[in-house]
């Protein structure tokens, strides 16, 4: 059963390009934390066109059990930072062959502290 987790702004990118629907073919769910969620609900609020994560059965908010608090000083959103804490707690991405760099992989275990 393959999973994703994702932050705000595929959701949102592909909503707009009326490709969301893509997501639960290639998956049996997504996953987005609380942050994520609250960032949909919040751009709605003020009337932007962004998609309600309560339209999608697949869609699941699944927060992480913690997040460095050291990453909260980096130049990222609250959505993107829970969603990567949720990835790195749940390695997921890639057990499925997702790739990611050394160079990028290094850095994420560096900021959780496991380098």
């Amino acid at each position: 059963m393959l999973k994703a987790i994702s932050n705000t702004s595929p959701l949102l990118y592909l909503y707009r390009i009326e490709a969301i629907d893509w997501l639960p073919k290639l998956f049996d769910e997504v996953w987005i934390p609380e942050a994520v969620k609250n960032e949909l609900v919040a751009g709605r609020s003020k009337g932007y066109d962004v998609p309600n994560p309560e339209d999608y059965p697949w869609l699941s908010v699944v927060n992480p059990k913690s997040m460095p608090s050291e990453w909260l000083a980096l130049d990222l959103g609250v959505g993107e930072i829970a969603a990567m804490a949720l990835a790195l707690e749940n390695p997921k991405l890639s057990e499925s062959g997702m790739w990611v760099s050394a160079d990028v992989k290094q850095r994420i275990l560096k900021l959780a502290g496991e380098s």
